[in-house]
């Protein structure tokens, strides 16, 4: 009698940390994914990437990847580095080592970019899983590269017809020539205004000014991080955010609830890093929003229409402005948004009827029924 085998699982490459400011975070992200994803339907590998941007195979330590006040967690360096097959005829990493014959570490049918910022988010790991014809979750080159870019992001937008805020861009030619004709530009936009990293997340590197006497400052810390320079002008009323889940085939895409955030105590400003990943007791998510059926049916719409404009695939958060006088404003697109636990978009979703868990399975299924390559 011939025993019958059960199916196999599908083996997720879960791939985390990187060479962004938001090394910390992609790792907190991951020991939320490793505590969720659901074990009896994949097969799990984590592959962490150092600062320096080696790949390595790491054990699934919760407790290490941890992020809050008393711990930041960084993926270490090892002697041997996980390679991928750039070809379209095999999917088997490898553990390669200087003078030893490469380990084999089996087939990979998807991989989980849980990658935050430049270097991760941006397209470039994207066009690496597409050199190696590996499925993967999320959104291609094109619309990871546009929407890390808060500048080209607005551009979209704006062609699309979607409402945007008043906004100036510094680049690295405009300040090292002449930053004093850079700040009198942006100071035009009135105050106070919000001076960003033009390809960074997690609200890394982003200071509010009230004056012209801290422009120069907050553009020199803006540029720690980036030499392109974004400054907003302050939209005042109302940040409301709404989740993106992809669509199979033809089927539509998804919106959420909204949720608002309110950042209740602690002395922060705006909804900052600290608030985000350190204080997250000082936070409270209320979903859905409180607002007019007619602007949260109209805001959940533009959410879906922003997701198109891009050319998003698997997920996004999308962040509005409901202003003091009953406008929609967009702010911005994120590709990868946070994605612990208690993060935006899992905690959007679990509002509106799907677990953490499921969320996960959602969209590595997602991933795995979408082909490769040209689309």
């Amino acid at each position: 009698m011939t025993t019958q085998q059960p199916p196999s699982r599908p083996r997720v490459a879960l791939v985390f940390g990187g060479r962004s400011s938001e090394h910390a975070v992609s790792c907190a992200t991951a020991a939320g994914v490793l505590s969720a994803i659901d074990r009896d339907a994949f097969d799990v590998i984590p592959i962490g990437v150092t600062k320096d941007g080696r790949w390595v195979a790491v054990e699934a330590n919760l407790d290490a990847l941890a992020l809050n006040a008393g711990h930041t967690p960084e993926v270490a360096p090892s002697e041997s580095e996980v390679v991928l097959p750039l070809n379209t005829r095999s999917r088997a990493l490898s553990a390669v080592r200087a003078g030893v014959p490469p380990e084999p570490l089996g087939d990979v049918d998807v991989v989980f970019p849980l990658l935050h910022g430049p270097f991760g988010e941006d397209g470039t790991v994207q066009g690496l899983l597409e050199l190696a014809d590996m499925p993967y979750v999320g959104s291609g080159v094109l619309a990871s590269a546009l929407m890390m870019d808060k500048h080209f992001m607005k551009v979209a937008f704006a062609g699309a017809g979607l409402p945007i805020g008043p906004y100036e861009v510094v680049t690295d030619r405009d300040w090292v020539r002449d930053p004093g004709a850079a700040c009198a530009r942006v100071a035009r936009l009135g105050f106070p205004l919000f001076v960003k990293p033009a390809r960074a997340g997690s609200s890394v590197g982003i200071s509010r000014v009230v004056d012209a006497d801290g422009l120069t400052e907050a553009i020199e810390a803006a540029r720690v991080h980036d030499p392109k320079v974004v400054v907003e002008a302050a939209i005042f009323g109302r940040e409301i955010e709404c989740g993106v889940l992809g669509s199979r085939g033809t089927d539509p895409h998804r919106a959420s609830e909204l949720g608002e955030i309110a950042v209740t105590s602690g002395g922060h400003q705006f909804y900052d890093f600290e608030a985000k990943y350190l204080d997250e007791s000082d936070v409270r998510l209320s979903c859905p929003a409180d607002l007019p059926a007619d602007a949260a049916v109209r805001m959940r719409e533009m959410a879906v229409d922003a997701f198109e404009a891009a050319g998003c695939e698997g997920l996004a958060r999308v962040d509005f402005f409901y202003t003091t006088d009953g406008e929609i404003v967009v702010n911005e697109i994120n590709t990868m948004p946070g994605f612990t636990p208690t993060s935006m978009y899992p905690m959007l979703w679990a509002a509106t009827g799907l677990s953490y868990t499921g969320l996960i399975t959602e969209l590595l299924e997602l991933a795995l029924t979408r082909r490769v390559g040209l689309r």
